[in-house]
């Protein structure tokens, strides 16, 4: 189990008060860490709730150094390296590495080094961003649920799916699998 860290002071740092990109990052953190907490306390999984909400409202610290004005972030690197980004800045900050790998390890149901090359993604080629462990992989999975941009609007089943499919049957299948292990209601 990680130190307890105050993930608001980080959150403070990088994001103005009454900013929009606070309001977006807040918003959607929080029901992806609403919804990690359901999932983890329905399926009595051994995880610490305090980690299960620094890593949920940290996974995307690092969308303020992106390109993406339509959720109020003017920073200059292309959207896709927030994960990597934002696992610098709580590296930077002395955060537990379980966050910084968290943030790494998000995206999707998780990008091979194969997947970046063939997509051509601005990250390392050489190397995986698969969430291993059961803390990454129940972030990632609840945060298929919610984007930034309709931040308090949670997606189905259905609609996640399709946004996977659109990205080739093994990223499909890799989310059906995270689906099978934590699957959010009764089917």
């Amino acid at each position: 189990m990680a130190e307890k860290f105050d993930y608001m002071a980080v959150i403070d740092k990088y994001y103005p008060a009454g900013s929009v990109a606070r309001g977006i990052l807040l918003t959607h953190s929080r029901n992806v860490a609403n919804l990690a907490l359901e999932i983890a306390a329905r399926n009595q999984l051994p995880l610490d709730p305090e980690e299960i909400e620094a890593a949920a409202m940290l996974h995307d610290i690092g969308i303020v150094e992106t390109d993406a004005s339509g959720i109020g972030c003017f920073g200059t690197e292309p959207y896709m390296r927030h994960g990597v980004i934002g696992a610098r800045m709580l590296r930077q900050a002395g955060a537990p590495e379980i966050y910084a790998d968290v943030c790494e390890r998000h995206t999707g149901a998780g990008l091979t080094a194969e997947e970046v090359r063939s997509f051509g993604l601005p990250l390392d080629s050489d190397r995986d961003y698969m969430p291993r462990t059961l803390l990454e992989r129940l972030i990632c999975y609840a945060d298929c649920f919610y984007s930034k941009t309709r931040p308090d609007e949670r997606k189905t089943l259905e609609r996640v799916r399709a946004g996977m499919a659109r990205h080739g049957e093994t990223i499909l299948h890799r989310f059906d699998a995270l689906h099978r292990e934590f699957s959010p209601e009764e089917e």
